[in-house]
């Protein structure tokens, strides 16, 4: 039996996008999480050489899963074992395997609305159950262990998100280790995405697994590594969840791409870069925030953290998908309909991401100025 998948929307924007730029029209690219920079210069230099030294094939390195877990014991005080990694082919084949080893079809497992559109959809086409619940600007638009504990009955398992998508808020450390105990006393097991650790302003997100061992942490070098188009990422797996995500990771993708592990490698050691384009989101977070107030754009999440931006436009649409593409149409702005984060109330927000440059930024803004300023309020207003 097939499974009801909803589309991508953010994906239609970005083709009509395309569309537009191949007609000659100025685009500036909004839509999509993904940084506009390359992969750090070491990481480059590390692919050459490799591409003249190795033939390479099927292949998971064990410097770079090494090196990840040392990366947990120095950014959390955690300690992994580097055979608890698996390299992925980027996050979402690791979402399908931490999911996969750990719930079976028709499992119900817990998720924040709004959220990662792919959270829904990837359980769906397990044929297991998204049990979402709704999060709102009074928690922060972010899971609580009191509304896990209110689940009746518990769901077996739960994705958390902290920095979220499409809102970049993160949850405290305090309510980490409160949800951690709810989950332990209901015996929720956890996937943490922390896919967006290392795009922090306000406070440092924390791991999941300093509250909870047992959890199954999903990470990418697409965001903070800024390595897209290397589709490499990892699961860090639970000693009892191993051995079925092994299982599973050999039979469904095989190994992640020889080239990319090797310039991973590099990457994670190319910090003081990396953490330039951090400071570009930083100026392009205060610069957004400083302008959309003034478009009436007033009531937005609070951007913690990864590179987004989730502002409540309904004041102006009830129909966020179609006020994307008049927004694209008229002004060359391309941005992603809340509808794809949260399939009841989106129909009234808008994400822009600001994993742009910073003239970039300005040019959205001197565009997106007088047309908020010409958009009629809706009647209700």
């Amino acid at each position: 039996m097939s499974a009801e998948i909803d589309p991508f929307y953010a994906i239609g924007v970005s083709r009509l996008a395309h569309q537009l730029k191949a007609e000659g029209r100025s685009v500036i690219h909004m839509e999509f999480g993904q940084p506009s920079t390359g992969a750090p210069r070491a990481a480059v230099a590390e692919a050459h050489r490799v591409l003249d030294a190795d033939s390479m094939g099927y292949w998971e390195s064990p410097a770079l899963k090494a090196r990840i877990a040392r990366h947990y014991d120095e950014t959390y005080g955690v300690a992994v074992e580097p055979e608890q990694v698996i390299l992925t082919c980027g996050a979402s084949p690791a979402l399908v395997l931490a999911l996969s080893s750990s719930f079976a079809a028709g499992d119900r497992v817990a998720l924040a609305r709004p959220g990662y559109v792919a959270y829904r959809n990837t359980l769906k086409a397990l044929h297991m159950t998204p049990v979402e619940i709704a999060c709102g600007a009074d928690s922060r638009f972010q899971l609580s262990a009191a509304a896990l504990a209110a689940l009746d009955p518990a769901p077996a398992g739960v994705i958390i998100a902290s920095p979220a998508n499409p809102t970049g808020s993160i949850i405290a450390a305090a309510e980490l280790a409160a949800v951690a105990e709810v989950c332990r006393a209901r015996d929720i097991r956890i996937v943490s995405d922390e896919i967006y650790h290392g795009l922090s302003y306000v406070e440092p997100a924390r791991s999941m697994l300093e509250f909870e061992p047992s959890a199954l942490v999903v990470n990418s070098f697409s965001k903070y590594f800024s390595m897209v188009g290397w589709r490499l990422g990892w699961l860090l797996a639970p000693p009892d969840r191993l051995a079925r995500a092994r299982a599973l990771v050999g039979n469904l993708f095989l190994t992640a791409p020889s080239l990319s592990q090797h310039a991973g490698l590099a990457a994670m050691d190319s910090r003081e870069e990396l953490e330039g384009h951090v400071a570009v989101y930083r100026r392009n977070r205060a610069l957004l925030l400083e302008a959309l107030p003034a478009l009436g754009l007033g009531a937005i999440a609070p951007p913690d953290g990864a590179f987004y931006i989730y502002a409540d436009v309904g004041h102006l649409t009830d129909d966020s998908l179609s006020f994307c593409k008049q927004l694209l149409r008229d002004t060359g702005v391309a941005t992603a309909p809340g509808i794809d984060f949260d399939p009841v109330e989106g129909r009234r927000f808008v994400r822009f991401s600001f994993a742009v440059s910073t003239p970039e930024i300005e040019e959205a803004l001197r565009r997106l100025t007088p047309w908020f300023a010409a958009r009629p309020r809706l009647a209700a207003e």
